[in-house]
């Protein structure tokens, strides 16, 4: 059975010690070579590294393993030049940036990264299958300090993308000095196929008023305003502006679900649908 309270007293232990990074680094590699195991995941193309260290199992980063194992093999820069995104995967991403995806500068070219907590493990292998070519790794699992509140352990899954010329444009748009904020182009580049994965990130289904909520509590008043002017303007939703504590967040009224469903539900993940109350 998985001790995870002995992981972290044991990586509180090195990190109190400041052992370098470069140490912790050969040190892991040493510990995998103890013991590897590959599995590919039953039902899906999804292929997973379990790791035994000492007394425990878990997922582990395949850049760490690619010091020690071999693995995908990097990108030249030839073969980085040539990779685009497709229309469908460009509308996606749109999306994903206004919800969880978030864009990360390395030297010249951008990469995105995806996360999610593990109850949405079968969302995030979802968003996997469809940006994997763009991929160097797959899905790792990661988990959090024992919660001092309820004594459980959180986790999250998530991947990302190689640095690649094709996401510069949107990481260009997306971020003002490597901080995330709205385009001003947002009406012309958010599509009814953006609009369902920004709802399957950010989005929340209210069972008793039946209202969808966007959580946009990153982005400023004036942002969300335009957010919300751009979801009534293009696709004909009535919405309105809420302050949630010191953030705002979106609100489309039930009177709109009907268009909303109509408009998302065959091209929204089916695992996602109940957000939109379906």
């Amino acid at each position: 059975m998985l001790d995870l309270s002995k992981l972290f007293i044991l990586f509180n232990m090195l990190f109190s010690f400041q052992i370098s990074s470069l140490f912790l680094i050969l040190l892991y590699a040493v510990v995998i070579l103890f013991n590897v195991t590959y599995i590919q995941s039953i039902g899906s193309s999804i292929d997973v590294f379990s790791v035994r260290l000492l007394f425990l199992d878990f997922s582990v980063d395949p850049i760490l393993l690619s010091f020690v194992l071999p693995g995908k093999p990097l990108l030249t820069k030839a073969e980085k030049e040539k990779l685009v995104l497709p229309e469908n995967l460009q509308n996606i991403l749109v999306g994903l940036l206004l919800g969880d995806v978030s864009g990360e500068k390395q030297a010249l070219n951008p990469r995105m990264r995806f996360k999610q907590s593990t109850i949405h493990k079968e969302y995030l292998l979802h968003l996997y299958n469809l940006f994997k070519t763009y991929c160097p790794g797959t899905p790792n699992t990661y988990y959090y300090p024992i919660s001092q509140q309820n004594g459980k352990v959180h986790s999250s899954i998530w991947f990302h993308t190689y640095s690649l010329p094709c996401f510069t444009e949107l990481y260009n748009l997306f971020y003002l000095e490597g901080k995330k904020v709205i385009p001003n182009n947002i009406f012309d580049l958010l599509s009814p196929l953006g609009l369902a994965y920004w709802l399957c990130d950010d989005g929340g289904f209210n069972k008793l008023n039946r209202a969808v909520i966007l959580s946009t509590q990153c982005f400023s008043l004036e942002q969300v305003n335009l957010l919300s002017n751009v979801l009534a303007e293009k696709f004909n939703l009535k919405c309105s502006v809420n302050k949630n504590e010191n953030a705002y967040v979106i609100r489309i009224s039930a009177k709109s679900l009907p268009i909303l469903q109509s408009l998302l539900k065959d091209i929204m993940p089916p695992m996602m649908l109940y957000k939109l109350g379906l």
